[in-house]
């Protein structure tokens, strides 16, 4: 969301300057609803109720997983590498706790 249009954004996107000025709002948009997710889970993981709080944080995770599905099936396989994978290895130690 703020490296968008900085010199690790435009690498890590492969986006060229021009290109991340004319995306900067939807990437924006984007990057707000990434840190509502890590809100969420977040929220999970100090919930006073344990098991409530899983639940919370393995919700928050499948949206994770979904839209890391999407992006990689609309922008570019990586996405699923570095989204979707990331959030369903975490799922393992809160199926196994």
């Amino acid at each position: 969301m703020f490296l968008w249009t900085k010199p690790l954004g435009l690498r890590t996107f492969g986006q060229s300057l021009e290109k991340a000025r004319d995306s900067a709002v939807l990437a924006a948009n984007q990057g707000l609803y990434n840190g509502f997710l890590a809100a969420g889970l977040i929220f999970g993981l100090f919930y006073p109720e344990p098991h409530a709080g899983m639940h919370i944080q393995v919700f928050f995770l499948i949206c994770v997983i979904a839209a890391g599905a999407y992006g990689g099936y609309s922008v570019s396989p990586k996405i699923l590498a570095v989204q979707a994978a990331p959030a369903l290895l975490a799922l393992i130690p809160l199926f196994l706790s």
